[in-house]
């Protein structure tokens, strides 16, 4: 479910209250991808900062900028600057809020579509909906909220909005390489604890000119060795190069990489860290994903790696970590500074009474080595919830983010690091982007 609040304690008076000073926030981002043409654009009209910021983060991460506004106030100025594709609008204790802003919407001249959000009763829903029909509005079905996360990709691939969703096929490395098909897309990698942005999570994808994008699924099973290597470099020469764009506009993050084992041993990973790592003080460092069943029958490789980069900034973690539990437990002391939980045990950890001691389990283990615990592949509030419980660290998954283009992931926290044209008094959300 959608829960933008997750990460935020508020009362329920605070829940239902008005921010101090209800103006918009309009936020707008630049072109998408080297200037081209607009992207798809939607309004987010919420009196909830955090639902806003959270419908912000899942438009962004399909491609769609986002102008959020906590009510009406500034909705015909946006409007004469750049009409929406579409307007989420929710219905708010006063329904007189909502009914406003379909007036607002109607004398700007927005003729497109609106999309209802609220959990007000049935007879609320239906007058608001039928006002914004008086007023030649083209209104969606109701979102009786909480949601559940899907609905909004459903609704957003139904109306053709956002970049379509990768696609099945196969192609080959050597000629996604040769061609220029690859890039790398960043996902967002969330302190549980102190509820903020800190990394990015780097991961390829092909952009192919008829198939579209292309998950690794695609492209590198069964490669070549060679291939496997030059596409790990383009990945770690990318996301230096990235967290030095994402310093650029005052936001420091931790930058993860995944790098098979046979490309770690080949790569002059000093050298290519040295060349690109931005050149600051204060700097996080880089992290490199290494695949449970690779590195555990090689920890001598993992200590020598630690030991030869540490001083770089460079640390190790294992990735969709649990099956080596046994391996890893008999250790007095681990070269990892992250232990990522297997996917396949975070999913349903809030309600799974077996999965629950299971990631309990991991987390313990990886706070008695003076590790970080990782969950990724959160798709649920009520497994965030658990794992926040369980003093899980760092979370990633599609419920706080999934992954994005880089020039969107910037887009992004651009928009988290201007300030708004007026103040707003609003609580502590999610992903505040920790300053560099």
């Amino acid at each position: 479910m959608i829960r933008p609040n997750l990460f935020v304690t508020r009362t329920k008076r605070a829940m239902s209250a008005k921010p101090a000073h209800p103006k918009a926030v309009a936020t707008p981002i630049p072109p998408a991808r080297g200037g081209q043409a607009h992207a798809p654009l939607c309004f987010v009209i919420d009196t909830d900062p955090n639902m806003r910021r959270f419908l912000s983060l899942i438009l962004h991460g399909i491609g769609i900028d986002t102008e959020e506004f906590a009510d009406g106030n500034g909705l015909h100025e946006a409007l004469e600057r750049r009409a929406p594709n579409l307007v989420f609008l929710d219905i708010p204790i006063e329904s007189a809020e909502a009914i406003a802003c379909v007036g607002a919407l109607h004398k700007g001249g927005y003729s497109g579509q609106v999309q209802l959000m609220s959990s007000r009763g049935s007879a609320v829903l239906a007058h608001v909906k039928s006002i914004g029909e008086q007023q030649h509005l083209q209104m969606l079905p109701v979102l009786r909220k909480p949601f559940e996360t899907n609905v909004i990709m459903t609704l957003l691939a139904d109306l053709r909005l956002g970049h379509p969703p990768a696609v099945a096929g196969r192609i080959d490395l050597d000629q996604a390489l040769s061609k220029g098909w690859i890039e790398f897309w960043y996902q967002p990698k969330i302190d549980l604890r102190k509820k903020q942005l800190v990394g990015a999570e780097a991961f390829a994808r092909a952009r192919h000119p008829t198939l579209g994008i292309l998950l690794p699924s695609a492209f590198t099973p069964g490669a070549k060795e060679s291939s496997l290597v030059a596409l790990s470099e383009m990945a770690l020469t990318s996301s230096l190069k990235t967290a030095l764009s994402f310093a650029k506009l005052g936001v420091n993050l931790r930058m993860a990489v995944n790098i098979p084992v046979e490309a770690l041993v080949k790569l002059a990973i000093a050298d290519i860290v040295q060349a690109y790592s931005p050149q600051f003080e204060k700097w996080p460092g880089l992290i490199i994903d290494v695949s449970e069943e690779q590195i555990l029958p090689d920890l001598a490789l993992a200590y020598d790696l630690t030991k030869r980069l540490q001083h770089l900034n460079v640390k190790l973690a294992i990735d969709d970590f649990g099956r080596g539990y046994s391996s890893l437990a008999r250790l007095k002391e681990s070269p990892f500074a992250e232990l990522k939980l297997d996917r396949s045990f975070v999913i349903d950890c809030g309600t799974d009474k077996v999965k629950a001691p299971l990631c309990r389990t991991v987390i313990d283990l990886a706070h008695n080595f003076g590790s970080a615990a990782a969950a990724i592949g959160i798709e649920k509030a009520s497994d965030a919830l658990a794992l926040v419980s369980m003093g899980c660290d760092l979370g990633q998954g599609f419920l706080l983010g999934q992954p994005m283009p880089g020039d969107r992931f910037v887009a992004l926290l651009r928009q988290r690091t201007s300030p708004p044209a007026r103040p707003v008094a609003e609580p502590a959300h999610a992903l505040e982007p920790r300053p560099a």
